[in-house]
């Protein structure tokens, strides 16, 4: 569901476009060369590598980790949680290894402004990247942005100038912009402390 909803939203609209659902929900299509909710280390194309490497680290510990417990009869409060994490992180590496060979343009790291450049216009997708005479992509292996969509500015606010130390700002919650792999880690984080104290007789390797 999630490499769908990315695949479409990337192939049918332009960066920073989208549409409302209701007054506080937005589709709304950004590029994120950072982590979960567009968090961004700011060390540049390095920190977006060093990331994508982490993603398959995490993704490779926690299928050893399941291949060594299921058949041993761990938790359920630890498993489902865990295939949470799994499945989220494979999504966004996914995005991150391979969007940059399937997609003839995506968002990507100029060394000489040291900044991240958008693209204009909507992307074409080549699933037949295997060929030999498939199109070039936009980048690299693990050098391709994840795709986020959900946009929920909840409340959206200017504060006056005369409230003292926040007046002349405008307040904005919930900012980040995030993908349905960045939910499903959410939960399975947030379930894994709800249920620690049911956790037992786990191997970690």
């Amino acid at each position: 569901m999630d490499q769908i909803l990315k695949i479409y939203i990337k192939t049918h609209f332009e960066l920073g476009g989208g549409f409302f659902i209701f007054p506080f929900f937005r589709i709304c299509f950004v590029e994120n060369p950072g982590m979960a909710y567009g968090v961004d280390f700011g060390l540049g194309y390095h920190g977006k590598i060093l990331l994508s490497i982490f993603r398959f680290i995490l993704v490779c510990f926690i299928f050893i980790f399941f291949f060594i417990n299921i058949k041993k009869g761990t938790s359920k409060y630890l498993t489902i949680p865990l295939s949470l994490i799994f499945s989220g992180a494979m999504g966004n590496f996914l995005d991150s290894a391979l969007y940059g060979l399937l997609f003839n343009t995506g968002t990507i790291y100029s060394q000489e402004s040291k900044k991240w450049i958008p693209y204009f216009g909507i992307s074409k997708a080549n699933f037949d990247f295997f060929q030999k005479n498939y199109p070039v992509g936009y980048a690299s292996f693990m050098e391709g942005c994840v795709v986020d969509m959900f946009y929920f500015p909840i409340i959206n606010t200017y504060f006056p100038h005369w409230i003292p130390f926040f007046g002349g700002y405008n307040f904005q919650f919930f900012k980040p912009v995030f993908n349905l792999s960045d939910v499903v880690i959410f939960i399975g984080v947030f379930s894994l402390f709800l249920f620690h104290r049911k956790i037992k007789n786990v191997k970690i390797l």
